[in-house]
């Protein structure tokens, strides 16, 4: 019988568990960047600020991570996913959406009503993933330029 999957707050603790399943990126510049985050999601203990893990055995098998941001630029407060990931033995069993939905749950509790993230249009993947779950082209446009 599998064990089931929980979905809670992140503790310092489940520091060297999000850089494992972190395989995004240079692996040399990432553990100081996670370390950063959980100083300001973890630690720092604000409510609009969430950064959630899936455990299942006492072990943690993903996380999701997001803030309330407002009036970026006119927009009116918004929920941001901005991190998410699943090991990949676990991976197409909804650890993901669940974490999703749980995050959503509690953006919506903050008292927002849309929740955006951005997606390299090259990650397929990850792509289909947000549109499964519903999330479409915005009415905000990002631009970027490389610079020199």
């Amino acid at each position: 019988m599998k064990e089931p999957i929980t979905i809670r707050n992140a503790l310092p603790a489940d520091i060297d568990a999000i850089i494992a399943l972190d395989d995004v990126g240079p692996k040399e510049e990432k553990p100081a960047y996670w370390r950063g985050v959980f100083d300001h999601y973890v630690k720092g203990g604000k409510k609009d600020r969430l950064f959630l893990v899936a455990e299942t055995g006492g072990e943690v098998v993903g996380f999701i991570s997001g803030e309330v941001r407002a009036w970026e630029f006119g927009s009116p407060p918004c929920g941001w996913v901005f991190a998410l990931a699943v090991s990949p033995d676990l991976r197409g069993r909804g650890i993901g959406k669940r974490m999703f939905e749980e995050i959503c749950r509690r953006l919506k509790a903050s008292g927002v009503t849309t929740v955006r993230t951005m997606v390299d249009r090259n990650y397929k993947l990850t792509l289909s993933f947000f549109r499964g779950l519903g999330l479409r082209t915005g009415r905000y446009i990002e631009l970027e330029k490389e610079i020199e």
